[in-house]
């Protein structure tokens, strides 16, 4: 083999493994790209998850605060209920105390 040759074969070698070698890399950064594609799209979905439970729980916040507050009103009015009747058993004592036909 002549010089020419061995030469020749060298930069063909040294050319394949260039070409060899940038595609690889260019694989490489494809992929990379790809899975920070992937990272974006979940937390985005993550994102909007969380705003979604945020959301959810301000209701139920809201929903539990009406409920307590309901609570609070129908506890109300019984009390004023039961006093009403203590007040009529009262004037209906005293009405039978009073009478003098009964």
């Amino acid at each position: 083999m002549s010089t020419l040759a061995i030469i020749l074969i060298v930069i063909g070698a040294v050319v394949v493994i260039g070409i060899v070698a940038a595609t690889l890399t260019g694989a490489r950064r494809r992929r990379i790209d790809d899975q920070r594609h992937i990272a974006r799209q979940h937390r985005a979905e993550a994102e909007s998850r969380r705003l979604d439970a945020e959301m959810k729980q301000a209701e139920a916040d809201e929903q539990a605060a009406r409920a307590r507050r309901e609570a609070a009103e129908a506890e109300s009015r019984s009390q004023a209920a039961e006093r009403e009747q203590e007040t009529a058993r009262a004037h209906v004592e005293h009405a039978q105390q009073v009478d003098p036909d009964a």
